[in-house]
């Protein structure tokens, strides 16, 4: 069995909340806060309704909380669909160090299994903790081909690893688990973002239910292969596969991925980020509306240039546009989920500034950097001014945080109309005694509708 993955498992085996700094503890807890925000907001979409209606249907009777609604289901099936309504807005956090969005393909399965297996807050926490940390690092190992999208890609192996964690796997088992995991990966391109095309929110959801079904497997007596992540991300999905850089720095304190991530501000792309900050830190220091605006430059990383349409078709769409993004940012001050909501989406005056942005590949950039901008925003004003920003970690980023009022804000903000103000406080003092839970049930029993 080749190193690194014995290293991995042996590090999902030891992922202790007695032997983790409080720091990596309270990180976790705001990751799993955000996470549950992102899923009961995405929850009120229609499709998303429909589809927990389905999962009910197919999945049957379970201990899962289907989270928003008023049913519950199987863990394979809740982590389905609460997956798919926590991308579906784009509010979801993410890790630039591992290059995706780790909690939406940990935390729902995580959540899932520990329902169904009665287990307790701080057993529920170290599945989450070793998940993600898993998952972000099978990702910093991978160059990823250009035209593959990684959600869901290295998270069926996070979900996969989250599971056998609660399930009480020993090395050897979680090992498997990982390989199976790594052979049930989808596989997946950017288009469907472009188009607009929401099949793509299934991707998280895909993960989570292979993922579960990865660990299960293991104990029904069927085989991986030797070296799983190696041959999917070397031959299928990446461009090489490092697996020195899985493993390194891996377990010091103060490095675990989950308190190096961001949280999102903006209801849009990650590569929207930078920008965005840079466009409100200009709108903020200068005196100019959109009327002013002849025209504005955006150097991004190359993957950017590929999010150029001027008028997205539907939300999904708008969320992957930079013109749009930028343009409603000037035009509304807004960058909100409001800002993408389909009402939005044909306003004259955003179209018409939308379709004065030029993004521009600037091929140092990349978003696993923090030592060169991630962004480079140029506005180009009619009474001959041209004004500048570069942005290297936006706001949300462990770089440059957000506050503890900023994300209990957001979170209240996302969950107002499925929760209310009331439940929602509940939530929030929930989530932050999560270790001394003695049944994860009493945070889910919050979270119907």
């Amino acid at each position: 069995m080749p190193a690194y993955l014995d290293r991995l498992s042996r590090f999902v085996c030891d992922t202790h909340l007695g032997n983790l700094e409080s720091s990596t503890v309270n990180a976790a807890k705001a990751v799993v806060l955000d996470t549950i925000g992102a899923m009961l907001a995405g929850s009120r979409l229609p499709e998303n309704a429909k589809l927990a209606q389905l999962v009910a249907k197919t999945g049957g009777q379970g201990l899962a909380t289907l989270l928003g609604q008023s049913g519950s289901t199987s863990a394979v099936f809740a982590a389905l669909s609460n997956a798919t309504a926590g991308v579906a807005l784009e509010m979801d956090e993410g890790n630039r160090l591992g290059g995706g969005h780790a909690a939406i393909h940990v935390v729902p399965a995580a959540l899932a299994m520990a329902e169904e297996r009665g287990a307790n807050g701080k057993e529920f926490l170290e599945s989450v903790i070793a998940g993600y940390e898993v998952t972000s690092r099978i990702g910093t190992g991978t160059k990823v081909k250009k035209a593959v999208h990684s959600h869901g890609t290295w998270g069926t192996i996070g979900s996969a690893v989250a599971t056998a964690k609660l399930m009480g796997f020993d090395e050897a088992h979680t090992t498997l688990a990982v390989n199976m995991a790594a052979s049930m990966s989808p596989a997946n391109t950017w288009t469907p973002c472009i188009e607009g095309a929401t099949i793509r929110n299934l991707y998280p959801g895909r993960s989570g239910f292979q993922g579960i079904m990865a660990a299960q497997l293991a104990l029904c007596g069927f085989t991986g292969l030797e070296d799983g992540p190696s041959d999917i991300y070397n031959e299928i999905l990446g461009e090489s596969f490092d697996t020195e850089a899985v493993v390194q720095e891996m377990g010091v304190p103060g490095a675990y991925r989950i308190q190096r991530n961001y949280f999102k501000l903006h209801a849009c792309c990650l590569y929207n980020h930078p920008v965005l900050d840079g466009v409100q830190s200009l709108l903020g220091r200068e005196n100019f509306a959109a009327d002013d605006v002849e025209r504005i430059k955006v150097e991004a990383p190359a993957l950017a240039t590929i999010m150029t349409d001027p008028e997205p078709v539907n939300m999904l769409a708008a969320k992957f546009s930079l013109p749009y993004a930028v343009a409603t940012a000037v035009v509304h001050n807004s960058t909100d989920i409001t800002a993408f909501y389909p009402d939005r989406l044909q306003d004259p005056e955003t179209l018409a500034l939308s379709r004065k942005v030029d993004i521009i590949a600037d091929p140092e950039m990349d978003l696993r950097r923090y030592d060169y901008p991630a962004a480079k925003v140029a506005i180009s004003l009619k009474d001959g001014r041209t004004i500048t920003e570069d942005v290297t970690a936006h706001h949300g980023d462990t770089e440059n945080p957000a506050s503890r009022e900023e994300l209990v804000g957001k979170f209240k903000f996302l969950v107002e109309d499925v929760l209310g103000e009331e439940r929602a406080i509940r939530v929030v003092e929930t989530v932050g005694h999560l270790d001394a839970l003695g049944n994860i049930k009493e945070l889910t029993r919050l979270l119907k509708a």
